[in-house]
């Protein structure tokens, strides 16, 4: 098992990094383009992140802690699925990293995950990844 491998996306968003920032923080828009995900956090770092929902008829409710927010630049998060079928140990959470690059009149929005045990488990990943940022254009966009 090679835990090493890294799911990437990235995306253009035509808004302001205030504005794409602004979505990536603020649980009521999160919940428009991160299927419908109520996520709770007050975004410090060191504090717990727990993200709830409904999957394909399935409650569930992920967690993990703010390891880093540097506002209009980065974020960045562990996070632990019970879904993925592993145990709740510290070496089986991922690492999510969002970090915005300012271009002027349009933002560029890269995300790393780290940790996925197989390839077809970092391609499924990198899939929901890049059907959540295409989301996120669409709601910061408007």
């Amino acid at each position: 098992m090679d835990k090493n491998l890294v799911a990437k996306a990235s995306i253009i968003i035509n808004a302001s990094c205030p504005k794409v920032w602004a979505a990536l923080v603020n649980p009521e828009a999160i919940k428009q383009y991160m299927f419908g995900t109520t996520v709770v956090t007050d975004w410090r770092e060191g504090s717990d992140i727990v993200w709830k929902g409904v999957w394909q008829g399935k409650s569930y409710e992920d967690k993990g802690v703010i390891l880093k927010n540097k506002p209009l630049n980065i974020i960045q998060y562990s996070h632990f699925s019970p879904f993925s079928g592993l145990s709740d140990k510290p070496e089986n959470y991922h690492i999510v990293t969002i970090e915005l690059t300012d271009e002027g009149d349009h933002t560029r929005v890269a995300l790393t995950q780290d940790k996925n045990p197989t390839q077809a488990v970092r391609d499924h990943s990198q899939k929901n990844w890049e059907m959540l940022l295409a989301g996120l254009k669409r709601f910061a966009e408007q």
